[in-house]
Parts: structure tokens; sequence; C-alpha cells
């Protein structure tokens, strides 16, 4: 009977692990409601902390991952201008080729090939001084009205819990069922030091 004991004290102490951990786990988001009892009030931890959580989350995105200074860099670079000023031209090439030769025969004997290209190379050049102040208006309003702290505060703030759990649990499945195991291998090793004390 003692034997028997023995042998099973490291298995209820790994059970009593997991179960544990399992439970501190799902405690993170469960129960979303609080639940009164006595004068203890139960609640999950990221139900109880969701503002503190999206204003939190809100602050480091903005100071480590995205700012207004990253936007700035991507439409300054010259890459990103010369795209754009290649979309353009692409447009008004068709626009005077296709729409503003229909408004008048004469318009088309005017704006022959020589003379479209003559106003593309026109463009081109005005579009260069242009494209760099249209992008520093664009860059300023953006600095002014896109917020990137409150966007995301804004956003955590209104996800319900079911969906932050199942993005956290995307995101993290395997850590927390680690974190279980863990529970249980190491409830079974304090069970069989108990087996060792005890036999000693």
């Amino acid at each position: 009977m003692i034997t028997m004991k023995l042998l099973l004290s490291p298995i209820i102490c790994a059970l009593i692990g997991w179960v544990t951990n399992f439970l501190a786990v799902k405690m993170l988001f469960h129960p979303y409601k609080p639940i009164k009892i006595g004068p203890f009030v139960l609640q999950g931890i990221f139900p109880k902390r969701q503002k503190e959580l999206a204003e939190s989350l809100g602050k480091m995105i903005e100071r480590e991952l995205i700012s207004h200074t990253d936007i700035k860099n991507v439409i300054h670079d010259p890459a990103f201008v010369e795209k754009h000023k290649g979309v353009i031209l692409e447009y008004l090439d068709v626009f005077f080729r296709e729409k503003l030769t229909t408004l008048h025969p004469m318009v088309g004997m005017f704006l022959n090939d020589e003379n479209l290209k003559t106003v593309k190379v026109m463009l081109s050049k005005e579009l260069d001084e242009m494209l760099p102040k249209l992008i520093e208006t664009t860059a300023s309003e953006l600095e002014c009205s896109l917020d990137f702290k409150c966007l995301v505060q804004d956003k955590v703030e209104c996800f319900s819990m079911e969906q932050l759990e199942a993005i956290l649990f995307g995101i993290m499945k395997k850590e927390f069922r680690f974190i279980e195991v863990i529970g249980g291998v190491l409830g079974f090793i304090i069970g069989l030091i108990q087996v060792v004390i005890f036999i000693l």
C-alpha cells in the first residue's frame, strides 16, 4: 500500500502541476466579466487590464516599431518619388491621347507624337519641382492627423476578449502549451523528490 502511494506521488504531483499551469494560462483571459466571490473579485488579467494594455501597446508601437519619421523616410525616398512621377506621366499620356483629342479635331492635329513628347518633357521637369513639395505637404498632414498611439490604443480597446484571446493564442500557442507541460514536469520531479525523501 505504501509502495503504491509512493509510485502515485509523482503522478499526482505532475497532474497538480499541469492543472495549476493550465488554469493559470486560462485565467489570463477568463472570466471575461468580473465575478464577485465574497470580498474577492475574479476576472482574467487581460480583460481587467485591457485599457492599460491598449495604452502601453500604443506607446510601444509608436516608440519602437513605427513612427512619423519612418513614413517620412519612405515617402521622401527618391525611388518612391520617381515611381509616382511615372504613374502621373503615364496617366497624362493616356489623357492627352485618348481624352483631350476628342474635344476638337484641331487638338488632335496639334498633339502629334512630337508635340506630345515635348509636352511630356516639360511636365516631367514641372513634376520634379512639384512632387517634393506635394510629398512634404502630405507628410506634414499625416504627422498632424495620424496618431499611431491613439490609433492602436483605440483598436485594442475595441477588440472583444474573444478576438484578443484568439490572436494571442494563435501567436503563442506553443509557448502556452509549454507552460502547461513544464508544470506537469516540475510536479513530477517534486513528486520524485518527495519519494526519495520518504525512503531516506
